[in-house]
């Protein structure tokens, strides 16, 4: 295998390069239209970098082929395309940083006056490219750039050193074009005959508010690195093997061998070569901020609200600041503004993000006035469709979460209603059964003592307005025996002597909270079944007592005597409404023991302290929680 000559070999691979990228751009110009519009200044270049590396490609295959050179229009054609790329880079500038106009018609003016004498040469002389052409395009970009200085306009350029670097690199091709140095020196060549190419780029860079500038910039540089490891893997490790082996036969299978080695080690590198160019774009050209970091940024801020509004606005806010808007509104509609995978949507002076969620309402954010006349760019347009799509299923969680808190609060809702309707069906057996006891009581002594009988009824009045008012569910331990003292007062006057009562509670109970109602139906069983059953009377007895955190009431009495009938006591209304009301107050944490004997009866109810554990605690509990 033969060695080929390095000056040779950069100028076929710069030139497959060449049209590679500007063929690439001329692509991405007809598939991202803006309103299907071009993008003429970029079509332009596109067309004038193909045409030049087309050109030159065909001359070197065309010398190899036929052993002349191409016709020389076709070698006046392509060196004026190369010649007008110069004034696309001034035009760009313009546009973008409003540079004089004479520079632009300056630089347009000497391509035409260099393509003129190209094809006056092909014409007049049978050949191409002129001399004088190449001279003229030389002086006049050292000019532009000397004038660019004299002038200061080069202070308002974004990138003045790319332009002004890319400018210097023309003017020297141009001077080396018209010289007759071809092929001396590798390097040489590299700079002098591929002048295209920091063109192009210095034109995407000063025009990078094209929408894909950035993805053709980092796959521009990817494909230029590698042809760079390309050529100097040759130069420096392939050709000194290949040179081993030039006394072996053509196509030697060691060689053969070695090359593709190389070609496939090349290929390894590429995914370096791509992460390389994609830090470079972003963060030395484009000096991007860190998307991903700002995406793990958004996506935290978005645990911390529970509310989809301020979630929106908040997003909204920190898109603004990222792009440097001048404006970001927040719009809400009932469909989605945009299909799903195309969320982002950017004109050259706003952008618009799409939030949709499953059910509407749905939002959209809207960018106006970025600074600088900036515009989003692929990656830009990228992270904006993955921010849009999380911020979507964000909104979904919080609705779901806000309807779970609500269907649990409507639930609580209906438990605590379902709860106070049973226990207010449980005191309304109380009221009428008790009522019919005292009237009872009253009747009886009109008969038998008017007097005591006018005294009772004005005690019961009194205990009925307690009963009427309905304090609550709870009241105070003092505020029960207060009750039950009238109560017992009421059935005095109808048993007299043979009724006696033993209070024994402790002064520091007295503010506890029980439930309103739960001794008094003990109270009456021991009269009824036990008091009234013994011919003697008997005693009642009402004591308290803390337990730890819990409250111990203790109802007893003396028993029936010999009177006393077999299974008295049974689980009538009264105790089974006290059992059932503790029961939904206080659940597990309450308990009630019932022993009977022939000396006597005891209730012992053990329940929390204070009304800590009722249901009524519990509901606030858990609205407090929905609340929060």
């Amino acid at each position: 295998m033969n060695q080929i000559e390095p000056a040779l070999l950069i100028n076929l691979l710069g030139f497959a390069v060449g049209v590679s990228l500007y063929a690439m751009l001329l692509v991405m110009v007809f598939r991202h239209r803006t309103d299907g519009r071009f993008n003429g200044l970029l079509l332009l270049t596109a067309v004038l970098g193909i045409v030049w590396n087309v050109g030159e490609l065909l001359a070197f295959v065309w010398r190899d082929f036929q052993g002349s050179e191409i016709p020389p229009f076709l070698q006046a054609a392509s060196f004026s395309a190369l010649g007008f790329l110069p004034a696309a880079v001034f035009q760009t500038v313009r546009k973008n940083d409003g540079l004089p106009m004479l520079f632009v018609a300056s630089a347009y003016g000497l391509s035409v006056f260099a393509a003129v004498l190209h094809f006056f040469s092909a014409g007049v002389h049978g050949a191409a490219p002129s001399i004088l052409a190449f001279q003229v395009l030389s002086a006049g970009s050292l000019i532009l750039v000397a004038g660019l200085f004299i002038r200061r306009a080069w202070e308002g350029i974004e990138n003045r050193a790319i332009l002004i670097t890319a400018l210097l690199v023309f003017a020297f091709s141009a001077f080396h074009l018209s010289t007759d140095t071809e092929y001396d020196w590798w390097l040489l060549e590299m700079v002098a005959h591929h002048s295209s190419l920091p063109l192009v780029l210095a034109i995407l860079l000063q025009d990078y508010r094209f929408a894909f500038a950035d993805l053709y910039l980092k796959r521009a540089l990817s494909i230029l690195i590698i042809a760079l490891i390309a050529f100097s893997t040759y130069v420096i490790a392939l050709a000194p093997i290949l040179d081993l082996h030039s006394a072996h036969e053509t196509n030697d299978p060691l060689a053969v061998g070695a090359t593709l080695l190389f070609w496939i080690a090349t290929a390894a590198v590429y995914p370096a070569v791509r992460g390389f160019s994609g830090w470079l774009v972003d963060r030395i050209i484009l000096k991007r901020v860190d998307y991903e970091k700002f995406l793990e940024t958004a996506f935290d801020s978005m645990d911390a609200h529970r509310d989809e509004d301020e979630f929106v606005a908040d997003l909204a806010k920190r898109i603004g600041e990222l792009f440097a808007a001048g404006r970001s509104e927040v719009f809400v509609s009932d469909t989605p503004a945009a299909p799903p995978g195309n969320a982002v949507e950017f004109k050259p002076d706003a952008a618009t993000i799409s939030i949709a969620a499953d059910k509407a309402p749905h939002f959209r954010i809207d960018l106006r006035g970025f600074a600088g006349a900036r515009r989003l760019l692929s990656d830009e347009a990228a992270m904006l469709e993955k921010l849009a799509l999380a911020a979507g299923r964000k909104i979904d969680s919080l609705r779901a979460g806000r309807e779970l808190r609500e269907r649990e609060a409507r639930e609580q809702e209906l438990a605590r209603l379902t709860a106070e309707a049973r226990l207010s069906a449980l005191r309304s057996q109380i009221n009428p059964h008790f009522l019919f006891n005292a009237l009872t009581t009253v009747g009886h002594l009109i008969r038998t003592a008017p007097e005591t009988a006018l005294a009772t009824l004005m005690k019961l009045t009194s205990l009925l307005r307690r009963v009427l008012q309905n304090y609550g569910e709870f009241c105070t331990l003092e505020e029960e025996l207060e009750f039950i003292r009238n109560y017992l007062d009421i059935e005095k006057a109808r048993f007299e002597e043979r009724l006696s009562v033993t209070i024994d509670i402790p002064d520091e109970l007295m503010p506890l909270q029980i439930p309103a109602l739960i001794i008094q139906p003990l109270v009456e069983n021991s009269i009824k079944h036990a008091v009234s059953k013994n011919a003697s009377g008997g005693t009642v007895s009402v004591k308290a007592a803390s337990d730890g955190d819990k409250m111990v009431l203790v109802v007893s009495d003396s028993g029936a005597g010999q009177r006393r009938a077999g299974g008295a006591h049974g689980e009538g209304i009264g105790l089974k409404n006290v059992r059932e009301r503790l029961a939904n107050h206080f659940g597990d944490e309450a308990e009630i023991a019932v022993s009977i004997s022939d000396s006597g009866s005891e209730v012992r109810i053990v329940m929390p302290g204070a009304a800590s554990g009722s249901i009524h605690s519990r509901i606030a509990e858990a609205k407090r929680e929905t609340a929060a």
